[in-house]
């Protein structure tokens, strides 16, 4: 392609990561936050012991204080519109250094490394990653497709939570159902989800609901076995008109479901009423429209309902976003379930190795964060600007503009 060809390049926040789930740290970089954010390392290490709570962990929790150090990208408290790299140590490499060495070792050619992984477990990445990429041991794949991983995703999401919540968006989550136990929906709705449900060791706004759920992890945590769960998270604050419906790759709806299903173990995602919109008639799942003069972030209307959870044709209405986010059973367990020794194509006994019960309330914390990033890259796609100051004027320019367009 030469030159006059070349596609031009929206302005955006990506992010990516590194790291391995024994190695010696998780890397996070993300590039394209503005100059001029304040930043301190406090705003990320306070979300990530968010993601490390929630009954029915295992001891790993215990071992990681997760602490993150910016290693470029800020100066004096505020960003610098340059590349972001945070590093986060992982503390339990120091048992795991001979397993995890980059370096080559003697023994390895002799023995291999200790606790070489060839019982690959059901519904993991082991199997079908050990046949790509080549390898012997699926500890080469399963030390990347653990969901320490998302800790870096959580440090990332970190940083554009607060670049939205200069513009009075809010990022909040809540379990709704863990292991056949559906959470009500409290009424009224707390106006800060996160304080109500950070209080529950489920991060559910039900008790009733957290006391049978913590009796059912406790029981599958005795029978050896996992649970899974769906969480709900909402944004309050987006201005209308995020996304764009012209081509199928700038839809919000689709570019959200994309980043939550990539967190490991999620298989299924829900917006607005979501799959119940498929078993209802029309009149019973769209929202009627009226004039409301004092919302200027939805151009002066508001739905009656919010059954679309905040999004239609791919754009953002201005109403609260809603997303739901299934997560499966964790696919290690401590009664292994039969599959095959990959040296020896014989029977056997998945490897259990250490393991969560269930994570589901640290997967809404993990949503939250894919949700910040995904928001966060679609709000400089429609407002541009290298500064934080420019972003601003940006944005109070385009609401300017929508608060004159509807009248009545």
């Amino acid at each position: 392609m030469t030159n006059d060809q070349s596609p031009i390049t929206r302005l955006s926040i990506r992010f990516t990561t590194a790291g391995e789930s024994h190695g010696k740290a998780l890397v996070s970089i993300l590039e394209g936050c503005p100059a001029g954010l304040p930043l301190l390392a406090a705003d990320i290490d306070e979300q990530l012991v968010r993601r490390q709570q929630g009954y029915g962990r295992g001891r790993r929790m215990q071992i990681e204080q997760d602490h993150v150090e910016f290693l470029s990208g800020v100066r004096a408290g505020e960003t610098l519109g340059s590349p972001i790299a945070m590093l986060i140590p992982n503390r339990d490499w120091n048992n795991w250094q001979d397993i995890m060495d980059p370096a080559p070792r003697p023994e390895d050619a002799a023995e291999g490394r200790k606790r070489q992984v060839t019982r690959v477990r059901p519904g993991h990445a082991d199997l079908t990653g050990l046949l790509k990429y080549d390898r012997d041991d699926a500890r080469d794949i399963l030390e990347r497709a653990s969901a320490r991983e998302t800790t870096a995703r959580v440090a990332a999401g970190a940083v554009c939570r607060k670049l939205l919540a200069q513009f009075g968006v809010t990022i909040g989550s809540h379990l709704v159902h863990l292991g056949g136990i559906d959470a009500e929906r409290p009424d009224p709705f707390p106006a800060d989800i996160n304080v109500v449900a950070d209080r529950s060791p489920l991060r559910t706004l039900d008790m009733d609901a957290a006391a049978k759920m913590i009796a059912r992890i406790d029981a599958a945590k005795s029978d050896g076995n996992t649970l899974g769960g769906i969480c709900e998270v909402v944004v309050d604050g987006l201005p209308v008109g995020l996304g764009s419906h012209v081509s199928w790759d700038r839809k919000l709806d689709g570019r959200l479901a994309g980043a939550m299903l990539s967190i490991p173990a999620v298989k299924g995602v829900e917006i607005g009423m979501g799959f119940e919109a498929a078993r209802r008639m029309g009149s019973e799942v769209h929202d009627e429209i009226e004039m409301a003069h004092d919302r200027v972030r939805t151009g002066n209307v508001r739905r009656r309902t919010n059954r679309a959870g905040g999004l239609e044709g791919g754009m953002t209405t201005g109403e609260p976003l809603v997303v739901r986010v299934a997560m499966k059973p964790i696919s290690t367990l401590m009664k292994p379930l039969g599959t095959i020794d990959t040296k020896t194509a014989a029977p056997a006994a998945a490897t259990a190795e250490r393991s969560d019960v269930t994570a589901v309330p640290a997967m809404g914390v993990i949503a939250e964060a894919m949700a910040a990033l995904v928001l966060a890259d679609a709000f400089v796609e429609k407002f541009g600007g290298d500064s934080l100051t420019e972003l601003r004027r940006n944005h109070d320019a385009y609401l300017s503009h929508i608060a004159t367009r509807l009248q009545g």
